[in-house]
């Protein structure tokens, strides 16, 4: 038997399987090898000169990729769902990020005044809380940065504007 050739196959059929999604690689490996594969094939891969013993081992070998695979996929898509909740619902819940949000206001900036609404590219929705006032500025689609303060208190910052006016989130 040639055991680099095996070991080819073995792993490409691994990496394969990790690939797909849990579920599906779960259902292509239930049962052996010898009945998941043609019997060309399994003779090409050299798997009919294994022992008995030897080919529950490489099953059970296999089957433990794959759960391991399935596993590690799991908690991917889960972490991934976490992002997306925290970056999605930043401004209304603190989750103890400090980073600030930065993104384009959309349309033009004309100045600070209480309860104006400042639209940002993210789809974001903010509104001036506090009388913070800038006049006379014009500035089409500026940059901004929005910086969580204490207790849940967010700070609007215009690229080129020195005041900084509070804001809370309201979309």
């Amino acid at each position: 038997m040639k055991l680099p050739r095996l070991a080819v196959l073995l792993a490409v059929t691994a990496l394969s399987l990790s690939l797909l999604s849990p579920a599906h690689a779960q259902r292509m490996v239930q049962g052996d090898l010898q009945q998941q594969m043609s019997a060309d094939e399994f003779k090409a891969a050299g798997l009919d000169k294994l022992s008995t013993q030897e080919l529950a081992a490489l099953n059970n070998w296999l089957q433990g990729k794959v759960e391991q695979a399935a596993s590690q996929a799991l908690e991917q898509a889960r972490e991934e769902g976490r992002q997306e909740v925290i970056v999605k619902n930043r401004g209304f819940f603190d989750f103890g990020s400090n980073e600030p949000i930065q993104a384009t206001l959309e349309g033009e900036f004309r100045g600070f005044g209480k309860g104006r609404q400042y639209t940002l590219d993210n789809g974001q929705v903010w509104e001036q809380t506090d009388d913070a006032m800038v006049a006379g500025v014009r500035k089409q689609a500026p940059k901004v940065r929005i910086t969580p303060g204490l207790m849940n208190v967010w700070y609007l910052q215009i690229d080129g504007v020195n005041t900084r006016a509070k804001v809370r989130r309201s979309k």
